[in-house]
């Protein structure tokens, strides 16, 4: 593997924004790239080399380093490696000829980036679409996962609610740093959710990105299914989708969950407001 490098193209805000970030991860901290069918994809690792295994998936407009509040945590008893998602923010590099576009195609990514990472089995962590994307990966590869933590996950057991997407629309379809600011501090409902993650995400807004991969939500026959251990934790100020319907959903079928509500938390905020507790109910899970 070799280290990864910002692509020409990359904004100096989205550069200069991503470096600061990084800079708060573990000093043993090291970013790789593993080649995939679908493009370059970076990892960004810290932790013991001989620690189990932690794979961190951001959300879909956060890149790898926003999991800075949680690295050092994590990583005094795992090797924790964060992926940044190809075609969205970050320092990976999307193929054009093949983007990701179905499930099937993350899937595939993700098998591609463990193989290269050399992890046979894995516990798998994601927050917001991460969490999509991770739970279509254990359902995919369940003998793969070891125990799946899911972080106010999008689209995995409720929808959206209209609301949100509603305030959303201006920033999806111009991303400006204003329009970013604006939504996060409208979502984040007068919660303090840091600096860092805010010039993080508005300078987000002007990276190129691609068309995030979507499907549908997990049928319940193949939720019922999946034996893995699964840590759910919700934010009690989400305004995402409904967190009563996501806990009572994963709670009637999941075989093996355990759950838990993030209190003065928004959904955009995680995982970086009161990364305490968050960190508390990770490593507790992850150490069971």
């Amino acid at each position: 593997m070799e280290p990864c490098a910002y692509e020409a193209h990359h904004p100096a805000e989205f550069i200069a924004a991503y470096d600061e970030v990084l800079a708060k991860w573990p000093a043993d901290t090291a970013s790789n790239t593993v080649p995939t069918p679908f493009g370059a994809t970076c990892v960004t690792s810290c932790g013991p080399l001989d620690g189990p295994p932690l794979v961190l998936l951001p959300g879909g407009d956060a890149p790898a380093v926003s999991w800075y509040a949680n690295a050092a945590d994590l990583s005094r008893t795992h090797r924790v490696h964060a992926v940044d998602l190809p075609g969205r923010p970050g320092r990976s590099v999307a193929d054009p000829r093949r983007p990701l576009r179905t499930v099937a195609d993350l899937t595939s990514w993700l098998d591609t980036v463990l193989d290269g990472l050399g992890l046979g089995t894995t516990a798998l962590a994601g927050h917001s679409y991460g969490g999509w994307i991770a739970l279509h990966h254990a359902l995919h590869a369940p003998a793969r996962i070891t125990r799946l933590a899911l972080l106010d996950p999008t689209r995995c057991f409720a929808g959206y609610r209209p609301g949100y997407l509603l305030h959303a629309l201006p920033m999806l379809l111009r991303p400006t740093a204003r329009r970013v600011r604006a939504f996060l501090e409208w979502e984040a409902g007068g919660v303090p959710s840091g600096a860092d993650r805010l010039c993080l995400q508005e300078a987000s807004a002007g990276f190129p990105t691609t068309r995030p991969a979507g499907g549908p939500r997990p049928s319940a026959a193949a939720l019922r299914s999946l034996s893995t251990p699964v840590l759910l934790l919700v934010a009690a100020r989400g305004k995402a989708h409904d967190g009563r319907q996501v806990l009572a959903r994963a709670e009637e079928l999941l075989p093996r969950v355990e759950t838990a509500v993030l209190p003065d938390v928004s959904h955009h905020a995680l995982p970086y407001t009161a990364p305490a507790a968050t960190n508390r109910h990770l490593v507790a899970f992850l150490s069971d």
